[in-house]
């Protein structure tokens, strides 16, 4: 039955409503009455509670996403409220993406379309700190340090499962990259016992944000370490606050933290244990590279006055000639070794890091680790 026979048949009574509703239905090629849009669709138009919703989401997305990046940016900004506040809220978020591998979506993505940062041959410059020859077993820290009254621990070289040695791995953010890693390799030995105390967005410069020697007064009785790793310094590229505040990049900013440095050192050793002081590795960033070069400097003078051993990473994570770059060759395979936010360390990274900690401690340090 089509609508004209319909009409003729119908009697009067029916509503409008429903003579509409049955054209659409019994006759559906028949236009109805007012304007049509193309392709009989109607309009839509989203409500501003949906658009809001979906830009929100899509913020929070993103946020996550690019966490680490946003926590690196605020931790190289000037000291004040803001970069507190800004690290604060950070922190948590950049640990949950890393958790999460979130970040790695970002470093795809760019290995995808082939942005993939600076490649071999594409990077900084090799960096300018000297190479100083190991120092020798048994030397005497030349820091006068407060007498304690815990007792010394000796050097276990040949570990077992009876008598494990004691590692204690600390750092910021770049030494929980490592420690992660490097404290599973060694408790899988059977014959380490390992503890990692880590904080991000912490260094030796803001004692009245975290206090790194405080905390070790604390680790060292608490672990009784007979090793300890010290991984710190991606933060400290920034003014002592004062007052007078003391600028980073000055002779009397160098001064002060070689003193930092080689205090916090002679605790670490203050009870017999050896210590290896990781340095920085090159940065993406130029200035914050030059930054890590300059603090990777100061360190190792140190440690060859404290007695500590200092384990460059500048070329393991780096080009042969001292260059950032986000991927190495391992094995014969590509390995991504650093996040996208071109600071941290990647898993892989962190790997191979762990892999030269590792044979210093068998070999420089001839603990018999299997």
């Amino acid at each position: 039955m089509t609508w004209d026979d319909y009409e003729a048949e119908r009697r009067p009574g029916p509503a409008d409503g429903v003579r509409r509703l049955w054209r659409r239905v019994v006759n559906p090629a028949k236009p109805t009455a007012g304007p049509r849009q193309p392709h009989g669709r109607e309009p839509k138009r989203a409500g501003w509670t949906r658009v809001l919703g979906v830009g929100l989401a899509a913020f929070a997305i993103w946020t996550a996403l690019d966490a680490p990046t946003l926590q690196h940016n605020a931790q190289v900004s000037p000291v004040g409220l803001r970069r507190t506040v800004s690290l604060d809220v950070l922190g948590p978020l950049a640990a949950f993406s890393r958790d999460l591998g979130l970040s790695h979506v970002v470093s795809y993505a760019d290995h995808v379309i082939g942005r993939n940062g600076n490649r071999p041959g594409n990077g900084l410059l090799t960096s300018p700190f000297i190479t100083m020859p190991a120092p020798k077993r048994g030397t005497k820290s030349t820091v006068t340090t407060t007498t304690t009254t815990l007792p010394m621990v000796t050097l276990n070289r040949f570990p077992s499962v009876k008598d494990p040695l004691r590692v204690l791995v600390v750092g910021d953010s770049l030494g929980i990259d490592l420690g992660d890693v490097l404290v599973n390799d060694l408790v899988s030995t059977g014959v380490v016992q390992a503890t990692l105390d880590g904080e991000v967005s912490t260094g030796l410069t803001r004692p009245d944000y975290f206090n790194w020697p405080d905390e070790l007064s604390v680790d060292l009785p608490k672990y009784t370490p007979q090793l300890i790793v010290i991984m710190i310094g991606a933060n400290d590229p920034q003014d002592f606050p004062g007052p007078p505040d003391i600028p980073f990049g000055t002779s009397t900013w160098d001064t002060t933290y070689a003193s930092r440095v080689a205090e916090f050192m002679a605790e670490a050793k203050s009870r017999g244990a050896q210590v290896i002081w990781v340095g920085m590795p090159p940065m993406q960033n130029p200035g914050l590279s030059a930054a890590m070069s300059r603090i990777d400097g100061i360190v190792q003078t140190q440690a060859g006055r404290e007695g500590v051993d200092f384990l460059s990473s500048w070329t393991v994570l780096g080009t042969p000639t001292g260059q950032f770059t986000p991927y190495l060759v391992v094995g014969g395979e590509e390995v991504n070794v650093r996040e996208p936010d071109g600071t941290h360390i990647s898993p892989g990274g962190a790997q191979v890091l762990s892999a030269v900690a590792e044979a210093h401690i068998r070999s420089d340090l001839h603990i018999d680790v299997p």
